[in-house]
């Protein structure tokens, strides 16, 4: 029997795909919007038209699909496109349980939007299960949405435990996988039915293209209904966009490992320090997260962590614009670090601390990255 190939080389081969018109080890991109039809008027190419879907698209879903342990994947044009298509895709009415703490745009969609399209959500503390199952509606409850760790205070969840729950309830667990990445967990394995992934963050990891990913346990008539939505509306990616990103894949493994271990020494280096409230990052021991964590990360905690400067708003955004390695930009997963103040985006009704600064690690020396943030909180005061 042969062996199943590593992650590694799955994603640095880009699933080991081979031109078979010119032998090209990386695929050719097509621009074409149309394709001919067979003399007896069939499509046995495959291809009709690239709305649904282009042989780029393809292919990077057959690699997703090997990374995530899922059954079929879908890559959009964004990270919002693929979680609005999770969510589009539910039978209706359909009742949604998601996290208080997750990511801000998709939180408003929820609610703000969605109740328009039938969906109606509770918000709860996501890394409290008693908190899920209380909240779960049994037979109207479609759905249990989950962000781990969550985006801006990296909170975590037990993924096999929701999906104990929300399966008991006749609900799919759906998980927002984008800071994790399928390099340090695999939620289809620990029993969830949907990941999704905002592409254009670490799967790209270039911060050069938008793109969003939904990975299924199973090709059933759920992830049917996502194809539909996505060939209806029309949120395919484009085909230069496609292989920027193939080619941000090539090297995911390397990225991520660097930058766990850039953050994490980042973490342990600002834990406790005498300018700082707070830092959070699951790799501290004394995270709250940090054991279930340990259990469910494989290889790091991943390369986001956030820091509660001391003086509140005013000397959090000082700080950031002291900075000179990191960026104040938003957005996360590049090679390049960022900083940005999350209470400053988000606006009023957010969770977040109005004196956190978000960090996004990138491929930097790690002691230029804790220099700069030395330099920029002494300047502070």
């Amino acid at each position: 029997m042969t062996k199943r190939l590593s992650p590694e080389t799955i994603a640095a081969q880009a699933g080991g795909a081979v031109d078979p018109v010119t032998g090209a080890i990386i695929p050719p991109i097509h621009l074409a919007t149309t394709f001919e039809r067979d003399p007896d008027n069939q499509y046995r190419r495959g291809y009709v038209y690239s709305r649904p879907d282009t042989p780029l698209t393809r292919q990077i879903e057959d690699v997703l699909c090997e990374l995530e342990h899922g059954a079929r994947a879908l890559l959009v044009g964004s990270g919002m496109s693929a979680a609005t298509a999770a969510f589009l895709a539910l039978e209706r009415p359909a009742h949604l349980v998601a996290p208080n703490v997750m990511y801000w745009g998709l939180k408003k969609w929820l609610a703000e939007d969605a109740p328009s399209y039938g969906i109606r959500t509770t918000f709860v503390d996501a890394t409290d299960l008693e908190a899920i199952r209380v909240a779960i509606e049994p037979g109207t409850t479609r759905m249990v949405w989950l962000e781990s760790p969550a985006n801006p205070l990296w909170g975590v969840t037990d993924i096999a435990a929701a999906a104990a729950l929300a399966h008991e309830a006749g609900a799919i667990l759906a998980v927002d996988s984008t800071i994790a990445t399928p390099v340090l967990t695999q939620p289809i394995s620990l029993g969830a039915d949907v990941v999704m992934h905002s592409a254009t963050k670490y799967l790209n990891g270039h911060s050069d293209v938008l793109a969003g990913a939904l990975v299924f346990a199973r090709a059933d008539a759920y992830a049917d209904r996502a194809a539909r939505f996505r060939s209806m509306v029309g949120t395919v990616i484009g085909p230069m966009e496609a292989s920027l990103l193939l080619r941000g894949m090539r090297t995911l493994h390397l990225r991520v490992r660097h930058q766990c271990r850039s953050a994490l020494q980042v973490a342990r280096h600002f834990d406790g320090h005498a300018r700082l409230e707070e830092t959070l990052y699951p790799g501290l021991p004394g995270d709250p997260g940090h054991a279930v964590a340990a259990r469910q990360m494989v290889g790091g905690f991943g390369g986001m962590l956030s820091i509660r400067v001391k003086g509140g708003e005013t000397a959090a955004i000082r700080a950031a614009a002291n900075l000179k390695v990191w960026k104040r930009a938003t957005s996360l997963g590049g090679v390049e670090s960022l900083v940005e103040h999350r209470a400053s985006v988000e606006g009023p009704g957010t969770p977040c601390p109005t004196d956190l600064l978000r960090l996004s690690v990138g491929l930097e020396d790690p002691a230029d990255l804790i220099a700069d943030l030395e330099q920029a909180l002494v300047a502070n005061t």
